[in-house]
């Protein structure tokens, strides 16, 4: 059978430093008629298994640990005793939400997982989380970017940016050297194209997404963005 995506939306509250916010999440399903991975399983575990049905499956893969992308990890993984996957550096965020329980999976850099007859290939994406994760498939023309990148940019914690360098980075670094027409498939909100976002990074280097005002004096293009913001676009720049 032919693998092919499918989106679940679920509604519900995250509490962040003693703040509720309000989100939509999105799980993403990756597969065929017998089998598939499930992405970011957030909170309704039975909204998700009503799309998987009948299939197999194989694994809960999750780009965060942050709650609302395991919420529902356990109870999805365990209808067909799948492994869940995480990077190590997201545990302690994990056990805000699990407390009797681990992962099955270290996910590391360059990690593969496969599915329906297409791969999986593990990006390390930190910044919102320190073991953020993105998933690229190839084969489908998608990458999933959990929190890392979304469709209006890189993606924030409670209206924030815990690490926009290491964010930046990611995005720079793994993320904007996939192929242009790559669907982002992000953790909240619609879809869009590594292409429609790209020529808006010059702008996020330089400020753009944390400047609230501009003096006269600051204005005009940094003479090296990438070197001021912290960004290494390059692991060997010093």
């Amino acid at each position: 059978m032919t693998a092919r995506i499918e989106r679940v939306v679920t509604e519900g509250v995250v509490d962040i430093d003693g703040t509720e916010h309000k989100v939509e999440n999105n799980t993403w399903i990756v597969g065929d008629d017998d089998e598939v991975i499930v992405i970011d399983a957030a909170r309704d575990a039975e909204k998700i298994l009503e799309q998987v049905g009948e299939r197999e499956v194989l694994a809960v893969i999750c780009t965060a640990g942050l709650p609302d992308h395991v919420g529902a990890a356990i109870e999805v993984a365990s209808r067909d005793e799948a492994v869940v996957a995480l990077h190590p550096k997201d545990k302690p965020l994990w056990r805000e939400t699990w407390r009797e329980t681990w992962p099955d999976i270290d996910m590391e850099d360059d990690g593969i997982f496969g599915v329906a007859e297409v791969q999986l290939d593990v990006l390390e994406t930190p910044g919102v989380s320190p073991g953020g994760v993105s998933l690229y498939c190839e084969a489908l023309g998608a990458v999933f970017t959990g929190k890392a990148l979304q469709a209006d940019g890189p993606g924030k914690l409670g209206g924030e940016y815990p690490a926009l360098a290491d964010q930046l980075t990611s995005i720079g670094g793994r993320l904007f050297t996939l192929p242009a027409d790559t669907r982002v498939l992000a953790s909240h909100g619609d879809e869009v194209t590594i292409g429609d976002l790209e020529p808006h990074f010059d702008d996020w280097v330089s400020g753009s997404l944390t400047r609230t005002e501009t003096p006269a004096e600051a204005e005009g293009p940094l003479t090296d963005g990438t070197r001021l913001s912290g960004i290494k676009l390059d692991p060997s720049d010093d």
